[in-house]
């Protein structure tokens, strides 16, 4: 019998926080800890001695236009203490002896926020983040958005504050607000989308997005160095969806697992840790609410290789223009979504959306069997306009019959009850927040009001669209 080739990489140790010991055509990649590193940098004596004397360096000149005092010099570093614009407010700052951006002083590594896309991904608020000092880009002069695939992005060491606000960079400055409310450290963070034209799952995978990517992910490294600490990525947000030309579900989600993939081993070799993959659910637009990259998602969803992809949230919850594009406060609820489910996986827990699983008969009605976090509720307040059905629909029913009403089992939590006018007949498919008739308004034609019944206000696991084929007899 010939023996199996060996593939040309994978993995030969894995540990619960990523990957401890790799294998490519280059040969082995080991990934250290922090503590290891700093331990062999210790028994080599890299650092100076504790207590050893340093020679007096003097100041650089410092902005005169700003309220600061106690300025210090530390290697090549300004520290001092500042009272800024923004949520920041008086604390310490620092500056690099060469000039450039002003950054707040933090504790811990260097913590980034990414993401990868088509067009759709690369839109920004403008304005900066309320902690600007905190939530920073590289400083290529090219701000959250990235480089939109129109050039190969460049090497630097250095970071910026922001002109725009991405998904990613609202995200950042979520975490930050909530540690400030908790009366915890707050980090910095920087942000980057990249996205390009990239007509497939499979081609973005190929292309200059996610070339940009590995370059944001170097530059990362590069400025924690600068700073003197590690470098750690939070997440890579994944918004790419309507874009995929292919025309063929199987082949979308093919492509994006081949995606998370090219981004996790491109970590690899820069030395960072497996990312969790953080992404909404596209339902679509006002006209668009059919089609293969839509219906893809489906089995992505449970079918991701193995890779940590959570779904926040359906994007029926967000709210979008006339052109199918996020507003500034649909930017904002997507981003707190993707930060509530961020947290509790970073946390040690889960973050499931509803998922309906199997729709099968109870004599004349429909009874749906969801998996689910919480107890379900159907939100009587219908946020987004759902309408009295919540978003349910049969398709191919041939006697007419119709869903009169919607409600939870009150037997069980976790399973809802279709009411139906008379027994569905015919090849009968239920759907939810699935292929509905175009529409206007502010939220996406595909919608629905089916959700968990814990957290508050928008920050709920609202459950994802679904259809699938009426069984039992």
């Amino acid at each position: 019998m010939a023996e199996k080739p060996i593939p040309p990489e994978g993995v030969i140790i894995r540990a619960e926080n990523g990957d401890v010991i790799r294998f490519d055509e280059t040969g082995l990649v080991l990934r250290l800890s922090d503590k290891v590193i700093a331990d062999i940098a210790a028994r080599l004596e890299l650092k100076p001695q504790a207590g050893a004397a340093t020679a007096a360096q003097p100041l650089p000149d410092l902005p005169q236009d700003i309220d600061l005092w106690a300025p210090r010099r530390d290697g090549d570093w300004v520290s001092f203490q500042a009272n800024l614009a923004g949520a920041d407010g008086p604390r310490g700052y620092r500056r690099h002896v060469t000039g450039g951006a002003i950054l707040a002083e933090a504790r811990g590594p260097l913590l980034a926020i990414m993401g990868i896309g088509g067009a759709r991904a690369g839109l920004g608020s403008p304005g900066p983040a309320r902690f600007r000092w905190h939530v920073l880009g590289p400083a290529d002069d090219i701000g959250a958005v990235g480089q939109g695939g129109e050039g190969e992005a460049v090497a630097t060491d250095a970071l910026e504050p922001l002109r725009e606000l991405t998904v990613e960079a609202l995200i950042a400055d979520d975490l930050l607000a909530r540690r400030r409310a908790s009366h915890q450290s707050l980090p910095l963070f920087m942000v980057r989308a990249e996205t390009d034209t990239s007509s497939s799952s499979h081609d973005l995978g190929l292309g200059l997005a996610v070339a940009n990517l590995d370059q944001a992910c170097a530059n990362l490294k590069a400025a924690a160095a600068r700073l003197g600490v590690g470098a750690q990525v939070l997440a890579i947000v994944l918004d790419y969806t309507l874009e995929d030309l292919t025309g063929d579900g199987t082949a979308y989600r093919d492509g994006m697992i081949a995606l998370m993939e090219r981004i996790t081993r491109g970590m690899a070799k820069q030395g960072l840790a497996r990312p969790i993959f953080l992404s909404a659910f596209d339902c679509g637009t006002q006209t668009v609410t059919r089609g293969p990259g839509l219906e893809g998602q489906w089995e992505l969803s449970w079918n991701h290789g193995d890779h940590q992809l959570v779904f926040a949230a359906p994007s029926y919850a967000f709210g979008m223009d006339d052109t199918g594009r996020l507003t500034d406060a649909g930017r904002l609820e997507k981003a707190r979504l993707l930060t509530e489910a961020l947290l509790a996986v970073h946390g040690g827990g889960k973050w499931q959306c509803p998922v309906i699983q199997l729709a099968e008969r109870s004599g004349a009605d429909i009874r749906l069997v969801c998996e689910a976090q919480d107890a379900l509720v159907i939100d009587a307040g219908d946020p987004f306009g759902a309408g009295l059905l919540a978003g349910f629909a049969l398709e191919g029913v041939t006697n007419g019959a119709v869903i009169a009403s919607v409600g939870v089992d009150p037997a069980d939590p976790k399973v809802v009850l279709l009411k139906c006018s008379t027994r569905p007949e015919g090849e009968v498919f239920v759907t939810y927040a699935h292929a509905a008739s175009p529409g206007d308004g502010p939220y996406p034609a595909n919608r629905g009001a089916l959700r968990g019944d814990s957290g508050a206000g928008a920050l709920r696991r609202w459950a994802l669209p679904a259809r699938l084929r009426l069984t039992g007899g």
